[in-house]
C-alpha cells in the first residue's frame, strides 16, 4: 500500500502534469485526472511510474454537476484513500467584460470556482482520515494584476479570485485537521508543442518585464505545489504562494 495517496486534477499537461512528476516517488500513488486528453494523461502516468510511483487515470469534465464528487470518490477508491488533493483543472478566457455573456461567465465559474468547491466539499471528510492531509489549489496572477499593459481575463480572474476566497475560508474551517493553500502562477510557458495564444515576440516582451527576466515553467509552479503538499508545510495554511518571478501584484 502507498504511503501517500494523491489526486491531481487537470494533470494531462502543463502545471498538473509537472505537479504529478514533482510529487511522484516510491510509496506514492497518484490519480491523474483529465477531462479527455488520454494521450497526455498516459504520458503523465508513465512519468509517475518511471519515478517509482503508482499511477491511475481518471476521466471526467469537472464543470459538470456530480463530476468533481465522482472524481474524488473514484480516486479514493482506486488509491485506498486520499492524503493530498491538488485542484488544478481550469482554462483561461480573455473575453472583455463588454462582450462576456452570462453563459461565458458561467462556464468559467462552473469549471474553476464551482468545480473547486465541489471537489473540496467531497474530499474534506476523506482527507480528514488521511496522513498529514493537504488541499492545494492552483490560482493565477490574473486574479490580481490589472494594468493597461497587461491582458485582462475577466471571467477567469473572477473565478480564480473565488477559489482564493474559498481557500482561506476552508483553511479556517478545516484547521487543525487539513491545511489548505494555493499557488498563484505568474506568466508560465506552456509545454513544448502546446497551443499558445501569443507569438514568440510577445512572450519575449513579457519576459523582459518580469524581474527575473524569464517566463515561469510548469516545473517552477510544481515545486511550489510540492512544498505545500509536503511535511515541511505543516504550519502553513490559508496562504497564497505567488510563483511569478517577482511580478508585483
Amino acid at each position: 500500500m502507498a504511503q501517500r495517496n494523491i489526486l491531481v486534477t487537470g494533470a494531462a499537461s502543463g502545471i498538473g502534469a509537472a505537479a504529478c512528476r514533482a510529487l511522484a516517488g516510491p510509496g506514492v500513488a497518484i490519480a491523474v485526472h483529465t477531462r479527455g486528453n488520454r494521450e497526455g494523461s498516459a504520458r503523465t502516468a508513465e512519468a509517475v511510474r518511471a519515478r517509482g510511483g503508482e499511477a491511475y487515470e481518471i476521466f471526467c469534465d469537472l464543470s459538470e454537476a456530480g463530476a468533481p464528487e465522482h472524481a474524488v470518490q473514484e480516486a479514493a477508491g482506486l488509491l485506498g484513500g486520499l492524503d493530498v488533493v491538488v485542484s488544478n483543472a481550469g482554462f483561461a478566457d480573455r473575453t472583455p467584460v463588454a462582450a462576456l455573456t452570462d453563459a461565458g461567465f458561467a462556464k468559467s465559474h462552473d469549471a474553476i470556482a464551482l468545480g473547486f468547491l465541489r471537489l473540496a466539499r467531497e474530499a474534506g471528510p476523506i482527507l480528514r482520515q488521511g496522513r498529514d492531509p493537504r488541499l492545494v489549489a492552483v490560482s493565477s496572477f490574473v486574479a490580481h494584476l490589472f494594468r493597461n499593459d497587461v491582458t485582462a481575463f475577466p471571467a477567469s480572474a473572477a473565478a480564480k479570485a473565488a477559489v482564493e476566497a474559498l481557500v482561506k475560508a476552508l483553511a479556517l474551517e478545516w484547521a487543525p485537521d487539513v491545511t489548505v493553500n494555493a499557488v498563484v502562477p505568474g506568466y508560465t510557458r506552456k509545454d513544448p508543442g502546446a497551443h499558445a495564444a501569443m507569438t514568440q515576440a510577445q512572450w519575449d516582451a513579457i519576459a523582459a518585464r518580469i524581474p527575473l527576466k524569464r517566463l515561469g515553467t510548469p516545473d517552477d509552479v510544481a515545486a511550489g505545489i510540492a512544498f505545500l503538499a509536503s511535511p515541511g508545510a505543516a504550519y502553513v495554511t490559508g496562504q497564497l504562494l505567488h510563483v511569478s518571478g517577482g511580478v508585483v501584484v
